[in-house]
């Protein structure tokens, strides 16, 4: 096993470690909330979309830190492509159950999830058009902060208003992975990708402690 040699790419897969590392802890925390809540289904619908975070910056960890085979490589963008689509999914059912309810999350979860599913199939068919996936998750995170947004204007939701920043700074993050030519020089030298991971790191937080107080209330 051999570490990848260029710096940049080592930057970004030390922080796609870290992120993975926050949503394993975030999931850690999420099913210690059981304890005072009974709230299962809203628990367990974030919990799998954070672990599928987590687990597509472990999988971006090893594509981007280690020199692996061709053929291997693309099998794992192409099994990280899928957990970021069904994370998405999972990410927009849980805004549903708290804007709906229960009912509505649960009808629109394997809608979502075929969604998901079909946006991943499209990067097999048409390799290198990443962007559509992105364009998929703009348009979940602008539903979800148009839907937080709403909730805490009408104090429907304790937690509503962080989890609308933690989802802002999740669109933010989102643009900047898009745009290549960005380049950011802290310390080390961060590609797109790994000033993409750090503004994430941020996001993800805000979002747990929103989804804390949502839960506790």
């Amino acid at each position: 096993m051999k570490f990848i040699k260029d710096p940049v790419e080592k930057t970004t897969a030390a922080t796609d470690i870290v992120l993975a590392l926050i949503a394993l802890g975030g999931i850690v925390y999420l099913r210690c909330l059981l304890l005072n809540s009974g709230e299962l289904w809203k628990i367990n619908i974030w919990s799998a979309a954070i672990g599928l975070i987590g687990l597509a910056a472990a999988l971006g960890a090893t594509a981007h830190g280690l020199v692996l085979p061709r053929a291997f490589h693309r099998r794992i963008w192409l099994a990280l492509n899928l957990a970021l689509s069904l994370a998405v999914s999972l990410f927009v059912v849980g805004v549903a159950y708290d804007l709906w309810g229960f009912e509505i999350s649960l009808t629109t979860l394997p809608i979502l999830l075929i969604a998901g599913l079909g946006f991943y199939l499209t990067t097999l068919i048409y390799p290198g058009v990443f962007f559509l996936f992105i364009v998929y998750e703009v348009v979940a995170l602008v539903f979800a902060l148009g839907a937080y947004m709403f909730m805490a204007i009408h104090k429907d939701l304790p937690g509503a208003l962080l989890m609308a920043a933690g989802i802002f700074v999740s669109i933010i993050a989102a643009g900047i992975q898009a745009n290549k030519s960005v380049f950011l020089t802290f310390i080390w030298r961060f590609d797109h990708n790994g000033f993409y991971h750090l503004v994430q790191i941020v996001g993800l937080i805000i979002l747990l402690m929103g989804l804390r107080s949502s839960i506790q209330h």
